[in-house]
């Protein structure tokens, strides 16, 4: 390799490293070490096909595959000869399958999804030709209740196609799953197919036992979850989950590969599955409740910071995702900050611990300082007795 590749290379190397340490407004895990699995990228593992059906291309990785779908049956409650799945290439193509498997079940249903949702739910009603409500949401980023129900009345003769968010993108609201099936059936709606986008939370929920409970156990179709946000991985990847019933709706059989074709891509990454079955073995189940606490604790950190600043900022319960007013660009570019409207987030991962937030916080101060000494005006408003206490600095970023 050439000296001019190798500083290329380097430089990179030294970007990303740099990139990660300052890494906070995406729901990541970036703690990991998947050391010991290196050794496989100099194959080509690849799941043609269904994930329980061996297909003619030999190299996979399709009895880890099944590992992986057999945790996630036994976390969401299904009786594995009851459910299928498989692994994805992220939330998005999870979100896809499920959208696409509540069409083929209702092909003249409506799809309901919260304006608070994943932008991948509205890619799927127009992929899919779906007629799409849009609902509007509580502040908390919550769907709205009366909302839904004066939809679904509106449209009682069509069945219903529904998408719950099982912690929003931006404010981590978690949408519930009761108070909706109480609507359906107050209202009489028996045909329906639910689908929950549980891209980050998903992992969270079912290891608290306080929470609002989300599973099979309950009439849902569906759930999609990311494998490199709370699991982490270097490899973009998720899950889906469905109930085998469904299947006789969207297979068919594909001679080619001696497999049938049950899954939205044709070939699949087969090294995803060796993360997702290496982390799961790993850290086992006390080890990600662990890990659940260590998260939702330093995000209580972060707000608490952030409330004695009397800095605006939001909490969900349940959530890790920590909503605040916009900061300076400069704070948003050099923390990779998720911006809606005049907020932004921090996604409090495995990866930020409270050195890393008192960093934050530092930042945020320095930048309220940094602004009152370009703005003269604003020390004769705001500082009276030439101090810059905390819960000044707070009003005038």
């Amino acid at each position: 390799m050439s000296s001019t590749l190798l500083n290329e290379l380097s430089d990179f190397f030294a970007t990303v490293k740099q990139r990660t340490e300052f890494h906070a407004g995406y729901p990541y895990n970036l703690s990991y070490d998947y050391t010991p699995l290196f050794r496989f990228l100099e194959f080509s593992l690849n799941n043609l096909g269904d994930p329980f059906i061996e297909s003619n291309y030999g190299i996979n990785s399709r009895k880890f595959e099944q590992e992986v779908l057999d945790f996630f049956a036994n976390l969401y409650k299904i009786a594995t000869n009851d459910s299928w799945g498989y692994i994805t290439a992220c939330g998005t193509e999870g979100n896809l399958y499920g959208i696409f498997v509540g069409r083929e079940v209702y092909p003249d249903g409506i799809l309901y999804s919260s304006q608070d949702t994943h932008y991948s739910v509205a890619k799927a009603a127009r992929l899919f030709r779906i007629e799409h409500v849009v609902l509007r949401s509580q502040e908390t980023g919550e769907i709205e209740y009366d909302h839904f129900e004066e939809m679904i009345r509106e449209n009682r003769g069509r069945p219903a196609i529904i998408n719950l968010n099982i912690g929003t993108t931006m404010k981590g609201a978690i949408d519930n799953l009761d108070v909706v099936l109480d609507i359906l059936e107050r209202n009489n709606i028996q045909d329906y197919y639910i689908h929950c986008d549980g891209a980050l939370s998903g992992m969270i929920l079912p290891f608290l036992a306080d929470a609002p409970q989300v599973s099979f156990t309950k009439p849902i179709g569906s759930i999609s979850i990311s494998g490199h946000k709370f699991i982490g991985s270097p490899l973009p990847c998720g899950v889906v989950l469905t109930r085998k019933v469904f299947l006789n709706k969207v297979e068919t059989n594909i001679e080619y590969i001696g497999s049938k074709d049950t899954t939205i891509l044709g070939s699949r990454n087969g090294h995803s599955p060796l993360f997702f079955w290496y982390a799961l073995k790993t850290r086992g189940h006390a080890g990600l409740a662990k890990e659940i606490n260590f998260c939702l604790e330093n995000a209580q950190y972060l707000f608490n910071k952030l409330n004695l600043l009397k800095y605006p900022c939001m909490l969900n319960k349940f959530s890790n995702t920590v909503v605040f007013k916009k900061p300076p660009e400069y704070l948003i570019k050099k923390w990779q900050l998720a911006i809606q409207g005049d907020w932004v987030h921090i996604v409090v991962m495995q990866n930020i611990d409270t050195c890393k937030i008192d960093k934050f916080i530092s930042d945020l101060k320095d930048c309220a300082i940094n602004n009152l000494r370009a703005n003269p005006k604003l020390v004769s408003c705001y500082i009276s007795d030439e101090r810059l206490d905390e819960q000044r600095l707070a009003g005038i970023l």
